[in-house]
């Protein structure tokens, strides 16, 4: 056995000095602009519907003019020049893609653009505390990464722990706002993925000790910065692993299903490429719309951030499965618009909201309680819309509950992981067809 050398472990010791520092700096950043968040929609929550019809539209006209108004593409002069650095994104960025950020920089944080920040922390305050359909998860992770950067670029010194301190910071982030420290590990691991980012001891490392920081941060002030749906009875018989199975099928296929094409439909707004003042008259005509039918439908307060009050609503009325399902997809629509508006927050959240009200469709034909059905489509819009399977689980270890609900949550995971994939495949070669078709010379 070959033991590790004296430059591995000084490496693993910086990585675990950085990860300590950075997540500590990105915990309280990310508490204290959430609490500012949370104490918005809260408020917006109570208002009766004019204002939850105006106050989003105006939030999003604001993060708007921020990202675009005051936000300049960056020039090779004005790269160079620390002053404006503050407000020059690169050509072609997207101005309201804060995950974008933090995937592409994955594995090389030092190229991450921290001096954004605090205008995008308005873009996001503006979107998503005025009641806007976007969630608080991927600001807490741009957040943290960006404390982490900036603790790191502090001097030659600093700049061995940037890395670390970054992805601490991040993971930190989605830890406090979570309150489950592997969740906000699993969740900047998996988000590195995609940009195949190495998972070395290193950066592992970071992640764990950051998602710790950011759960002790949580756990030390007593903070409740979202509503977690805990399952507290487990499928009952007949055929008790029989109706766990068919729990996890029917859940896991809807939420899946529904979630992925949400995520099609989010990524297509997002990188939709036309004016901002066209995006925001369309996109907030369309969030206007969604509001009143979500009001009429369900209540006011439904339409109200990314999806805590329709679960509360949800929780409150004895509504019929189709009730549940239109409000299920008038959610993605909404979060859906805020992106197409130019709106700047997360769909981790919204995702959790769209799972929860799907998986809660069969809970009266399953014959299950609705905090099962809840918990497991929750999970799964995640596995499904967002392509987080081990986030996932980590949620749904984290959040506990009969082990036989845990066991159904897991298995919805994976069902909903293949469904969504699949639905996506399936309006892949749909649209691929229907090109064909129009390129088929009529005589």
């Amino acid at each position: 056995m070959r033991w590790p050398s004296r430059d591995s472990w000084s490496s693993v010791g910086a990585a675990g000095l950085g990860a300590v520092l950075g997540g500590l700096v990105g915990s309280f950043v990310v508490v204290a602009v959430t609490l500012m968040l949370k104490a918005g929609m809260d408020f917006c929550a109570t208002q009766p519907l004019w204002y939850a019809v105006l106050v989003p539209l105006l939030g999003l006209a604001i993060a708007v003019l921020v990202l675009q108004g005051i936000g300049k593409t960056a020039t090779p002069r004005s790269d160079t020049a620390r002053p404006q650095a503050w407000r020059a994104f690169p050509p072609g960025a997207i101005r309201a893609d804060i995950s974008g950020d933090v995937v592409d920089s994955a594995g090389e944080e030092e190229r991450f653009p921290w001096r954004l920040a605090p205008l995008r922390t308005l873009a996001i305050l503006a979107t998503v505390a005025s009641g806007g359909a976007m969630g608080t998860e991927a600001p807490a992770a741009y957040l943290g990464v960006a404390a982490g950067a900036w603790l790191g670029d502090r001097g030659r010194w600093w700049r061995r722990l940037l890395r670390p301190a970054a992805v601490a910071g991040g993971a930190a982030g989605v830890a406090a706002l979570m309150a489950i420290p592997l969740v906000g590990t699993a969740f900047m691991l998996e988000l590195g993925r995609r940009r195949q980012a190495p998972l070395s001891v290193e950066r592992v490392t970071a992640a764990l000790i950051g998602g710790v920081v950011g759960w002790g941060i949580n756990t030390a002030f007593g903070l409740n910065l979202i509503r977690l749906v805990v399952p507290k009875e487990a499928p009952g018989p007949p055929g008790t692993f029989m109706k766990a199975a068919i729990t996890a099928l029917f859940i896991g296929a809807l939420s899946g299903a529904i979630s992925s094409l949400a995520s099609v439909a989010v990524y297509r707004a997002k990188n939709w490429q036309a004016s901002p003042a066209v995006r925001l008259a369309l996109g907030g005509a369309a969030a206007v719309i969604t509001t009143l039918l979500l009001a009429k439908i369900a209540s006011p307060s439904a339409a109200v951030g990314p999806g805590g009050g329709a679960i509360l609503w949800a929780e409150n009325v004895n509504a019929l499965p189709l009730t549940l399902l239109a409000v299920c997809l008038l959610r993605a629509v909404a979060t859906t618009a805020a992106v197409a508006a130019g709106g700047c927050g997360g769909v981790f959240v919204p995702f959790l909201a769209v799972g929860d009200l799907a998986g809660r469709v069969f809970a009266p034909g399953l014959g299950v309680g609705n905090d099962l059905a809840g918990a497991a489509g929750a999970a799964g819009g995640i596995a499904g819309g967002y392509h987080l399977p081990l986030t996932a689980v980590a949620m749904v270890l984290g959040i506990g509950g009969p082990p036989l609900a845990t066991l159904t949550c897991l298995a919805t995971i994976l069902i909903a992981f293949y469904a969504g994939s699949g639905a996506e495949a399936g309006l892949e070669k749909v649209q691929a067809l229907l090109a064909a078709r129009r390129q088929v010379p009529v005589h």
